[in-house]
């Protein structure tokens, strides 16, 4: 049954924020170097904001995660304050899925607020809008907010995204890096952005669905997959994914039967190590007859290279894509 979908409210100046961490545990990202977590809250309370932390989020066992009860603790726990008013990952990782089952998503549901967080968060926002109907964002973690390069674009679209209700047009960075971690290396610096990727030419309007696609297609088969119909899909893979494998990944997508009212694609840049480029994107694209009459569109800012802008799933976007031209505009989130 379709479900309404809610907006959580806006931030504002003095609100607070928690940080959990559902994947890996916060103390991956710790590792003596509190610098990381104390800079990622220096520029957070810059834009007004407090910053809160789960209980159990520096646990940590043989898997760089925690159990399921102390992770399902601090989300319920994070949901039920109502001093919170957005709840962000620490950082990614492998394992969220495996809370899908224990969520209490009445608790979710009538405590709407910010969820946001991207890579294997995908399958916990996805499964939240799914089953409440509470727009969630493939955004920033908080670890992101410590990053040395992009920031300031990361901060842009955060803000445009989660403080003001206007709609807005997402333009490319003038240039990325390859990770975006705190450690420069040569195979990670900063190059200049060549902008959106031109694959198919068209105009799409739809609600927006994605985020990393081999863990939103964890969810495929199970009660916690959203509904693609007529969606624009915002999808992107990490450095594990070469081109055959994005191309299986599609392809498997492809083949659900809510596919055939899919009205666009946007696909996110691909670190260096994939080997996965303009040319090889094209190839995988062109070769699908099933995506011949939509818009697409690739290497845009969103995924594991930095910077990233905040999308909101199962928000709205409206796409155009002439043979020069592109414009990405989110228009409800």
């Amino acid at each position: 049954m379709k479900k309404n979908l809610t907006i959580p409210p806006k931030l504002k100046s003095g609100d607070t924020i928690r940080v959990i961490a559902p994947a890996r545990s916060q103390a991956m990202t710790w590792l003596n170097k509190k610098e990381i977590v104390s800079l990622a809250q220096e520029r957070f309370e810059k834009l007004g904001l407090k910053v809160t932390f789960g209980k159990h989020i520096y646990e940590i066992d043989d898997f760089n995660s925690s159990a399921i009860e102390s992770r399902i603790f601090d989300l319920h726990e994070a949901f039920a304050d109502r001093s919170i008013n957005m709840v962000i990952s620490a950082i990614g990782g492998f394992n969220s899925n495996q809370l899908l089952k224990y969520v209490d998503y009445d608790l979710i549901k009538n405590h709407p607020k910010i969820f946001c967080g991207y890579s294997d968060i995908t399958a916990l926002a996805n499964a939240i809008y799914a089953k409440t109907g509470l727009m969630t964002y493939y955004g920033p973690h908080h670890f992101t907010f410590s990053y040395q390069s992009g920031i300031e674009y990361i901060q842009e679209y955060f803000k445009k995204c989660f403080f003001s209700e206007d709609s807005f047009v997402i333009s490319p960075s003038t240039s990325w890096s390859d990770d975006g971690t705190n450690v420069k290396t040569e195979e990670s610096g900063v190059a200049d952005n060549d902008g959106y990727w031109i694959i198919n030419t068209g105009q799409a309007q739809g609600k927006i669905i994605g985020g990393n696609q081999c863990t939103l297609n964890l969810l495929q088969g199970t009660e916690f997959m959203p509904d693609i119909s007529d969606a624009v899909l915002f999808l992107e893979d990490d450095y594990e994914v070469n081109a055959a494998t994005f191309d299986r990944d599609l392809q498997s997508l492809i083949d659900l039967p809510e596919f055939k009212t899919v009205r666009g694609l946007v696909i996110g840049r691909f670190q260096r190590e994939s080997k996965v480029n303009k040319k090889l994107i094209m190839q995988v694209i062109k070769s699908k007859k099933e995506l011949a009459a939509i818009p697409v569109i690739a290497n845009a800012d969103f995924g594991h290279t930095t910077p990233i802008f905040t999308f909101p799933i199962g928000g709205e976007v409206v796409l155009s894509v002439s043979e020069h031209e592109v414009s990405l505009k989110i228009t409800k989130h």
